[in-house]
């Protein structure tokens, strides 16, 4: 099977544990739990049995070799995770409000996550890689931006494949080299994956089949649009493909579109039809978030397709 690689932040997630709790005062929290939006990402591909692989960085203390264990556990190649002396690993603190939204206290730009290179074992991991995987988020630094830009060349030039996750507020568009490091993701990617309103921030339509519509005529091969309990639609060269989403009871919101996205994107490369790719990928999102923790609730192919087989 091809294998997926990505690049970009590793952290832990330490959480609130009350809906409505700030951290203006002492309250009760949980964690640390292993995350990062392309690390959850590729631990749910590694957990389907993709061959996955992450080029990132962590400090030498308990929160990296957390990750680290975590990543190994579910088959992901963590050569190219360097590990700094004297550097933290990344965190991000999470509360969640009343009315179901989240606010983060974020330590990543300052944290060993800002060190990643393009070193020896980072290249090494690449020329192994069949495709690239773009996290938004991760372009927080022109190191990180530099790493990906090589990542994307390098696979690009072998004849692979990159997929595209903005994964990004509307709010962080203009930091420097932000849009213009987005563009260059886009222009080369031939899965993207949007959630929601993302898609419109790359085109000048404001319907959703004709925003794809301008997607694809970009060089895009699939759009996939993530709506969350809404299902989510492709769209490609053929048509439209609609996929309803699975209820269940939320735990835990935090991953479950990286979770989606690592599962269409290991589908697609195996060449599965669109509908199925759609439904194990809702299936993963689903599973997701039943589960306290970004990576507690990533699944298996088997536990993804006896979900599917609960559901008919």
């Amino acid at each position: 099977m091809k294998k997926i690689v990505t690049a970009g932040e590793i952290l832990v997630e330490i959480m609130a544990t009350q809906v409505g709790q700030t951290f203006l005062t002492p309250g009760p929290l949980i964690g640390p739990f292993p995350s990062g939006a392309p690390a959850i990402f590729i631990d749910q591909a590694g957990r389907l049995g993709q061959p996955a692989g992450i080029i990132s960085s962590v400090g030498a203390d308990d929160f990296g070799v957390l990750n680290i264990r975590r990543l190994e556990a579910s088959g992901v190649d963590v050569s190219a995770i360097a590990v700094h002396e004297g550097a933290a690993t990344g965190s991000a603190f999470v509360r969640y409000n009343r009315d179901g939204g989240r606010n983060f206290v974020f330590n990543i730009r300052d944290s060993a996550c800002g060190l990643i290179e393009l070193d020896a074992a980072a290249r090494s991991l690449l020329a192994s890689a069949d495709h690239f995987h773009v996290m938004g988020s991760s372009l927080f630094s022109e190191r990180v931006i530099a790493v990906v830009k090589a990542g994307i060349d390098a696979v690009k030039a072998r004849g692979g494949t990159v997929s595209f996750d903005p994964n990004i507020r509307r709010e962080i568009l203009s930091a420097p080299g932000m849009r213009e490091a987005l563009n260059f993701v886009l222009e080369r990617a031939d899965v993207f994956l949007p959630s929601g309103d993302e898609l419109f921030l790359f085109t000048k339509a404001r319907s959703e089949a004709e925003a794809a519509a301008e997607i694809l005529a970009r060089g895009v091969r699939a759009a996939v649009v993530k709506k969350g309990a809404a299902g989510a639609v492709c769209y490609d060269a053929s048509g439209a493909v609609h996929s309803p989403a699975f209820a269940v009871e939320e735990v835990d919101p935090t991953g479950a579109g990286d979770c989606f996205g690592a599962a269409f994107v290991s589908f697609w490369l195996r060449g599965d039809e669109t509908e199925r790719a759609l439904r194990l990928a809702n299936a993963c999102g689903a599973l997701a978030v039943t589960k306290k923790g970004p990576m507690a609730g990533t699944a298996s192919l088997a536990e993804a397709e006896a979900f599917l087989e609960s559901r008919t």
